[in-house]
């Protein structure tokens, strides 16, 4: 091994000399330089190789090329880059490549080596890398996209790209992402080539050397992906995105010309095709004198929008199901959501919003979803009696959903409409109990606002006996603030007296009864004993804070700190697994007065 060692850093003498000889660094560096290569160098030539080692040696090589490249840059030289640089690049892959050999499936390892051929421009390594991971990893088609871009993007190299996407396409003949970008590769290709053919015209040179194939200028080789894509990936949102490609490149009128028909035809029953139809509308051009004010830039907006509804409506008649409301909502929210200075355009779009939501209602097309934005549309309005109807209306339609028992009583509370404790009541027989906690959180809140404390108090018994035990706790918490909140110290004490034997608990329902005792004038410390106690008996196992807070207690002014170790040795007994060394590391922490 020390052979092998000293014969690579013999390797570095003519760069090291180099460095120094044109004053890049000092002898002192060039030394230091040493002692730091030879300390990488042996732990590469190990028995027992780790990966951490390579990547250490690889990033300490990559600091002395970019340390090099702003020396330079302070003292303007720039020569002897093959003397000094290429040696270090060189290294630096040969490693890579030991690396990735060793430890094959970790792409990171890969995709860092690719990323140095990037940036310090070693395109034909780069070409390596590439070959030997996509011959590891066949299976990734991102890995395939990426050798593909890199062949046309840093070697300019359009043949190789395709050879790459066709490849990719025998492991992966039905990966949309790879059409994608095989189709984009294509019309980057007839784009480059109509620039070439454009800037030989300008210079007036003689065009009979050179072949520009008019089929490959106008995108026919991306017509012919797109046809093979098409014939293997069904569905319009694969089409779409096909089109939005083409429709970036502004020689492929007729491409998309063909795209679009081919959508039109086949997927008119589709809601995704109707949607992208519509929204065509609104890139459709303006008349130019109009959109000199605000007003007019207004008028036209609300004509574009006006034939986006045109299309949802035509796609209605012979669609009228979910997905196409649900298209047609979301155009009008998004619309709605818009800034604009013009009243009478905002007032069109709130306008159009309602009345779409409500046909799509009576339709029974609409999302649930979209519930919750209707009633802020007619709250925001000032429609309370609106409101109320939707919000009733709702709770019919949906009435096992939470989410819109809790939001339509959120309305009715907020509008004073309707009999809020009964609807509470009709809202708990329609859902799943095991969902119910918004429900009974919700009516809480309600109750205390509204109704008397004897009502209140009912409301927390009947939580109390539920057979779902996040309810059951969480009625437990509530009931104890509202007691002390509503009736102080002895209304509290009188009511924990009253729970602390009903299971399920909750650690917050012994905590706040502790916090609470805390905060009296004298509190009393067999009381706090006694709510760690209960607390513990029921969290003994797990919860290594509620020791420790237990013993600092004891440590108090209050507690007695022979009481400690005792404490300190049961908890120890009864914890189990990683509980245990928590508790002892904060323990010690205490102790050493560090908490």
């Amino acid at each position: 091994m020390a052979e092998i060692v000293q014969h690579r850093l013999e390797d570095r003498v003519p760069e090291l000399e180099q460095l120094e000889r044109v004053g890049l660094f000092t002898n002192k560096e060039v030394r230091s330089m040493i002692k730091r290569a030879t300390t990488l160098e042996y732990k590469l030539h190990r028995y027992i190789i780790n990966k951490e080692d390579f990547i250490a040696y690889v990033q300490y090589e990559i600091n002395v090329l970019e340390l090099i490249k702003k020396r330079r840059e302070h003292i303007c030289y720039q020569f002897k880059r093959e003397e000094i640089e290429y040696p270090i690049i060189r290294r630096i892959n040969i490693v890579f490549r030991r690396a990735t050999t060793k430890w094959k499936n970790d792409i990171q390892l890969w995709l860092s080596h690719i990323a140095f051929c990037k940036k310090w421009a070693t395109k034909s390594e780069l070409s390596k890398v590439f070959s030997a991971i996509l011959a590891i990893h066949p299976d990734k088609p991102a890995l395939w996209i990426m050798a593909a871009k890199t062949e046309l993007e840093d070697r300019n190299s359009s043949e190789s790209a395709r050879h790459l996407f066709l490849r990719a396409l025998r492991f992966h003949p039905e990966d949309s992402k790879v059409y994608q970008e095989y189709f984009r590769m294509e019309l980057l290709h007839a784009e480059k080539l109509r620039k070439q053919k454009e800037e030989l015209e300008k210079a007036e040179m003689d065009l009979g050397e050179y072949e520009f194939s008019p089929e490959i200028l106008s995108g026919k080789l991306a017509e012919v992906v797109y046809r093979d894509a098409t014939a293997k990936i069904q569905g319009p949102g694969f089409i779409i995105s096909l089109l939005k490609i083409a429709a970036i490149f502004d020689f492929t009128k007729e491409l998309q010309d063909i795209i679009l028909e081919d959508l039109q035809t086949k997927y008119t029953e589709d809601s995704l095709t109707w949607d992208f139809m519509a929204k065509r509308e609104l890139e459709a051009p303006g008349a130019g004198e109009e959109l000199q004010s605000a007003k007019g830039r207004a008028s036209d907006t609300t004509r574009r929008e006006e034939r986006c509804c045109q299309v949802y409506e035509e796609g209605l008649k012979s669609l009228n199901t979910e997905p196409m409301w649900t298209c047609y909502v979301a155009f009008c929210v998004e619309r709605q959501k818009r800034k604009t200075n013009v009243q009478e355009l905002k007032e069109k779009r709130e306008e159009r919003l309602l009345g779409v939501l409500q046909r799509a209602h009576d339709a029974m097309q609409l999302k649930e979803d979209y519930y919750k934005k209707w009633l802020q549309v007619l709250l925001s309005s000032g429609d309370a009696e609106g409101a109320a109807s939707v919000a009733m209306a709702a709770t019919q339609r949906n009435s096992n959903s939470v989410a819109i028992w809790c939001v339509s009583l959120q309305t009715l509370m907020q509008v004073e409409s309707g009999d809020i404790g009964s609807l509470f009541q009709e809202a708990l027989t329609h859902i799943n109990p095991k969902e119910s906690l918004p429900l009974w959180q919700l009516q809480v809140q309600w109750s205390v606002l509204n109704q008397q404390p004897e009502e209140t108090e009912a409301l927390f018994k009947r939580g109390l006996f539920s057979a779902v035990a996040a309810v059951a706790m969480e009625m437990k918490e509530s009931y104890l603030d509202w007691s002390y909140t509503t009736g102080g110290y002895k209304k509290v004490r009188k009511t924990f007296i009253s729970l602390h034997e009903s299971r399920p608990f909750s650690k917050a329902f012994f905590t706040t009864m502790i916090q609470i005792e805390k905060e009296q004038a004298t509190p009393k410390m067999s009381n706090l004993r006694d709510y760690y106690e209960r607390a513990l008996r029921e969290f003994v196992t797990a919860d290594d804070d509620l020791w420790l807070e237990y013993i600092k207690e004891e440590m108090g002014p209050l507690g007695q700190p022979e009481n400690c170790s005792k404490i300190h040795w049961r908890a120890m007994k009864l914890l189990e697994g990683e509980s245990v060394e928590r508790f002892t590391s904060k323990y010690t922490l205490l102790q050493t007065g560090h908490v």
